[in-house]
């Protein structure tokens, strides 16, 4: 049995492998970030493909290894060594903690993604953090939805970019017209600066969705601030623009985490429809949920990035055209959270 370590930096991703006795079995490989698709092929290469090791902080590659066929596994922080302000523990600590206590670590699956075993986790952090939205709501910095009055909606889009689905998303959304919202990671971010910048060509918003698309509250707020600026570094480089909306993968949250978003001068964006198109439900699925549950100020959230996100692609024309037959008019996030 091969076990594979995959740490993340803002160089990109660092790739050990060890066999059952814990060495080293091939030499460790650096794949920048646009090079992630070579990363899963050097792993499906090996003369047999390992089990992968990634931390909580990791949230960018799994969708991608398990529609390859790889097996994830997250180590949380309890079974590693602490993490650096910025990046995540050493490849070689991941491979060596999942060759050691495999059955300590959490298999992802596909349907659930990163977020794993983490759902009470994170409905106990929506819970506790309601008194600390609240405040920040009532500040204008916290949305799930817009005016209930206007009839519009907001598409916004995650984890991206990623070819060639966000390429093909916006080739959608130019041929109707519409505009829509990226909430982009960083780490890809800086890998298609292009994509960006076209994204701002076409009349679209971006957003800030961290750079690693961590679990939140196993944060330090050293650690957050450093995941929102450098991304937010990148997006300025890449378009010239600087973003101020935020949204948390997952969603997830606890009171300190609301504190130190608000702390940092945010505007977290959140949804009121989300058809879990990462879950690749099918076609009519995505696009049927979205018909049926989108009002007056409605927050879209679909994903053009994080694995196969086809099934969003091919629903996007019956989405919008469905919309546009009960007279919404499509806007960008910005528009929507504005007040006459």
């Amino acid at each position: 049995m091969l076990y594979s370590g995959i740490a993340w930096g803002e160089a990109g991703f660092e790739v050990h492998v060890v066999d059952a006795r814990g060495e080293t079995a091939v030499p460790p490989a650096t794949f920048a970030q646009a090079r992630t698709p070579e990363l899963i092929e050097h792993l499906r290469g090996l003369p047999q493909t390992p089990v992968v090791v990634v931390e909580s902080t990791n949230g960018v590659l799994d969708g991608r290894l398990m529609a390859a066929g790889i097996e994830v596994h997250r180590a949380d922080p309890a079974v590693l060594p602490a993490r650096p302000r910025f990046g995540s523990v050493p490849a070689l600590d991941l491979a060596r903690t999942g060759l050691a206590n495999l059955a300590a670590l959490t298999r992802l699956e596909r349907a659930r993604g990163t977020q794993t075993g983490l759902e009470d986790v994170l409905a106990a952090g929506y819970a506790a953090s309601t008194e600390a939205v609240n405040r920040v709501t009532a500040q204008g910095r916290w949305f799930a939805h817009g005016d209930r009055d206007r009839p519009e909606v907001a598409l916004t889009f995650d984890d991206g970019p990623q070819p060639p689905y966000t390429d093909q998303v916006l080739d959608v959304l130019e041929r109707y017209g519409v505009p829509a919202t990226f909430f982009c990671v960083g780490t890809y971010a800086k890998a298609y600066p292009e994509t960006l910048a076209r994204m701002v060509e076409q009349g679209h918003t971006l957003g800030n969705h961290t750079w690693s698309h961590p679990f939140l509250p196993e944060l330090t707020r050293s650690q957050l601030a450093e995941q929102v600026e450098r991304t937010g570094d990148a997006i300025a480089e890449a378009t010239g623009t600087k973003t101020t909306l935020f949204r948390p993968p997952y969603g997830s949250r606890s009171p300190e985490v609301v504190g130190w978003l608000g702390e940092m001068d945010l505007t977290t964006v959140l949804w009121d429809v989300a058809p879990d198109d990462w879950q690749m439900p099918g076609t009519d699925f995505i696009s049927g949920t979205v018909l049926d549950e989108a009002r007056a100020g409605s927050i879209v959230l679909l994903h053009d990035s994080g694995g196969d996100r086809s099934q969003t692609v091919a629903s996007l024309s019956d989405m919008i055209e469905g919309l546009l037959a009960r007279d919404f008019r499509f806007v960008v996030v910005d528009d929507l959270l504005t007040t006459d």
